[in-house]
């Protein structure tokens, strides 16, 4: 096994939208280690984890999802990363990236330019908070997870929102 692994699968939150103790699965301290059940759902956490929101949730429109992939897209050609494959859909980000950068260095620094961006097209304005404080952040050691998690990132959303398919380019596969 390789000591850096070949990408990561990120994927974060706007916020507000996915909250601890909705049906949806979630992680908390003491649901995050690979393998252990999701946080069950529970009404009451759901309750005052909104009633701990200083803001409305935050939804991405089909402009404001442009903008923010346009935005990663960018990011990730200046810093001469790799980016596989990327979904911005209504309230997340998913995106598979090979970068010789921590991944929570990858995911502050999208999260960051994506917010700049849109500030720069004039939504909202700069203390909007627009994503949740942090993200998953998955180790890709080899090609078949790299793989798996690209179908999935394209492929696994329901509908097509704003996507990024970095395995084609000029119509020639970039990945063998």
């Amino acid at each position: 096994m390789a000591d850096q692994p070949l990408a990561y699968f990120l994927t974060f939150t706007t916020y507000g939208t996915w909250l601890h103790g909705q049906s949806l699965a979630s992680v908390d301290d003491e649901h995050n280690v690979v393998g252990s059940k999701f946080v069950e759902p529970n009404p009451k956490r759901r309750a005052a984890n909104r009633e701990q929101m200083t803001q409305e949730p935050y939804l991405l429109d089909s402009r404001r999802r442009e903008i923010v992939r346009n935005a990663i897209m960018e990011e990730c050609r200046f810093r001469g990363w790799t980016l596989h494959a990327l979904h911005v859909r209504c309230n997340r980000v998913h995106l598979v990236v090979s970068a010789h950068r921590e991944p929570e260095f990858v995911m502050r620094i999208r999260k960051a330019n994506a917010s700049k961006r849109l500030n720069q097209a004039g939504f909202e304005t700069a203390d909007r908070k627009r994503w949740t404080a942090h993200g998953s952040t998955r180790y890709l050691w080899n090609e078949q997870a790299v793989n798996d998690k690209i179908h999935y990132t394209l492929h696994g959303q329901g509908d097509v929102m704003e996507v990024y398919d970095g395995t084609k380019e000029n119509g020639k596969p970039v990945r063998a």
